[in-house]
């Protein structure tokens, strides 16, 4: 019952964060319910995060597809148990052109993908494999990059740099250590930054990299 309570709280708390999720409320929820059995087998998140995965996952993912809502067409890095790129996908869902394609190594979080997936008819696409190989097929054609709690922001940086220059914005969660990151790239030629305060964590920013013109 305390779970359930909590849960519930985490819902309301995401739904006024963001109130679009409540359109996609029935294909949250058919996501949380795979992931609760999923994570019996293999670890998707963290087990203390199950209670409020609402408000810690679903909420936090989809200020991602809100710092780039004129993009349809993404590619999600190290996409683990699909945050932020199957929340992408869903606000998306039933818009003209929308894809998000899902970059994962690991064959069985690549497996949880493609159930919650189909489950939840999802506008994506699942891609097992290393980032450094499966991205650069998708350059010229993708609109916007995210990734959540993948790597240091340089590291983001040398996977996406082509994406970048080709076009498409980066979006990246980063968590209260983002301006250590972000500082030494800054005088970077390439690239312009920018952030957002982060709706979920009053310490955390999104990243917002885009080719410099």
């Amino acid at each position: 019952m305390i779970e359930k309570v909590s849960e519930n709280l985490s819902q309301e708390k995401a739904f006024a964060l963001f109130p679009d999720l409540q359109r996609i409320a029935p294909e949250l929820t058919l996501y949380a319910d795979l992931l609760r059995r999923w994570q019996a087998k293999i670890n998707l998140v963290a087990p203390n995060t199950l209670g409020e995965l609402w408000l810690r996952h679903f909420a936090d993912s989809a200020q991602v597809q809100a710092a780039a809502p004129e993009a349809r067409i993404w590619a999600d890095l190290g996409s683990g148990a699909g945050f932020p790129g199957l929340v992408t996908a869903l606000l998306l869902k039933g818009q003209s052109g929308a894809t998000v394609h899902l970059i994962e190594s690991d064959q069985r979080k690549g497996a949880f993908l493609r159930a919650v997936s189909r489950e939840t008819s999802a506008p994506a696409q699942i891609h097992i494999g290393r980032i450094e190989t499966v991205l650069p097929e998708l350059e010229g054609s993708i609109e916007a990059l995210s990734a959540r709690a993948l790597a240091p922001l340089s590291d983001l940086l040398r996977l996406t740099a082509n994406s970048i220059e080709k076009g498409a914005k980066g979006v990246f969660l980063k968590g209260e250590d983002w301006r250590e990151e972000l500082t030494p790239l800054e005088p970077e030629t390439n690239f312009s930054f920018s952030t957002i305060d982060s709706r979920t964590h009053p310490r955390a920013r999104l990243i917002l990299v885009t080719a410099r013109r």
